[in-house]
């Protein structure tokens, strides 16, 4: 598959989920709240802040929360997402495997959750994000990191069958090309979602959108011999699924 490929999958998936989402998005919302007070706690300069792969406007809305009087532009490369928002809402139609527009005056904050990873190069986009800003803007990211989903690679190295999940970046990656004093403030949260067997641990990744993978489609058989290896899968005791996801907070 190529990149391109690969990309225009991913926002077909999330075009296709937009009106599931909202519903099914409880810990990219609470994710996006944690980030927003962040932002708020640092002091970000006003201006053009702009949410990138908005979605349908979690973390937009917490940040306007927070900082009342504070507009955010949302962008997105899935009409069918940008049609979620409020009816009020600035909003901008952009695939974000191209550079960033020319906005004029250059932003104050570039802000992203759970987008990051969908793109190819996530190091790269970091630095490239960063020279959008104008100085002294701030770059608050969240998103999925190398440590995800523990039980889903386990299950997998036990059982044979490929781990279909979505490589993520490693946290330290991220930050390599940054000074030290850039860095205002990174955390790591943990956040452990459970079910009773694994199609229902793992539907709401497909209600957000977030089931595409680059590997092939696994069978029926493949998905029970995943279930039986699953750590911890005894008897009427839930399956368990645990993010690891990094906060991130940059100064230009």
């Amino acid at each position: 598959m190529t990149a391109d490929q690969w990309g225009d999958r991913v926002l077909s998936r999330f075009g296709a989920a937009a009106g599931s989402y909202d519903a099914a998005a409880m810990l990219q919302r609470a994710v996006a709240w944690r980030l927003a007070g962040h932002c708020k706690r640092i002091g970000v300069p006003r201006g053009l802040w702009v949410d990138l792969g908005s979605g349908t406007g979690n973390l937009a809305d917490a940040l306007e929360t927070h900082h009342p009087g504070q507009g955010v532009l949302r962008l997105d490369g899935s009409d069918a997402m940008l049609r979620r928002q409020p009816p009020d809402a600035h909003t901008q139609l952009w695939d974000l495997r191209q550079p960033l527009p020319n906005w004029e005056p250059s932003p104050s904050l570039l802000a992203s959750s759970f987008c990051l990873h969908w793109l190819d190069s996530p190091e790269q986009r970091v630095q490239q994000w960063l020279q959008r800003l104008q100085p002294g803007g701030c770059l608050a990211l969240a998103l999925p990191v190398e440590g995800c989903f523990p039980q889903w690679h386990q299950a997998s190295a036990q059982s044979g069958v490929a781990c279909s999940a979505l490589a993520f970046p490693h946290h330290a990656s991220l930050c390599g090309n940054l000074e030290p004093e850039q860095i205002q403030f990174t955390q790591q949260l943990r956040f452990t979602t459970t079910a009773i067997n694994l199609p229902r641990l793992l539907k709401p990744l497909r209600r957000v959108g977030a089931g595409s993978s680059r590997n092939r489609a696994l069978s029926v058989q493949d998905w029970r011999a995943l279930q039986r290896c699953w750590p911890d899968c005894d008897g009427d005791r839930p399956l368990r699924l645990t993010w690891l996801i990094q906060l991130l907070l940059i100064r230009r």
